[in-house]
């Protein structure tokens, strides 16, 4: 098996949770979002039902390595940076196949996460409340909820 072989099985295991995160928490919540047009909503400082569901999501899987809030830490970027110059597509590969590369300062690398249903499975969630954070739409801490 080569790697591109690897990768291409990969991405086909992650559009298969994409897919399924589309519904994941649209049928409970009366407004749904779409990562590519709309990955958040935020009325008057709260947060839809998603959006406060990625941030909880990133919080439990994410930000050992990302820091609070998406802001960085020792071991990763700020995806509140990282979210300005790349797009959903990127962002959804690269959480599902990982990443590594070589900087000044050693090597990085970010883990997997494709077979990760705890992720996968809400990565249009954590998508867009790390965008909503990325926008400047939300500030840091625990996001309130809009109330239907």
């Amino acid at each position: 098996m080569n790697l591109s072989f690897l990768t291409r099985v990969a991405a086909a295991g992650a559009a298969f949770f994409l897919l399924a995160a589309g519904t994941s928490h649209a049928q409970d919540a009366e407004e749904t979002t779409d990562p590519y047009d709309k990955p958040y909503i935020v009325e008057d400082g709260k947060v839809d039902q998603g959006t406060y569901n990625g941030y909880r999501r990133y919080h439990s899987s994410c930000h050992v390595c990302h820091g609070p809030d998406g802001l960085g830490g020792s071991f990763a970027p700020s995806l509140v940076e990282s979210l300005k110059f790349i797009d959903y597509d990127k962002f959804a590969e690269t959480i599902a196949n990982g990443k590594a590369e070589k900087g000044s300062s050693g090597q990085r690398v970010m883990p997997s996460f494709g077979t990760d249903q705890n992720v996968m499975l809400y990565i249009n969630d954590i998508y867009g409340y790390l965008k909503a954070r990325s926008d400047g739409k939300i500030d840091r801490g625990r996001p309130e909820r809009i109330k239907k």
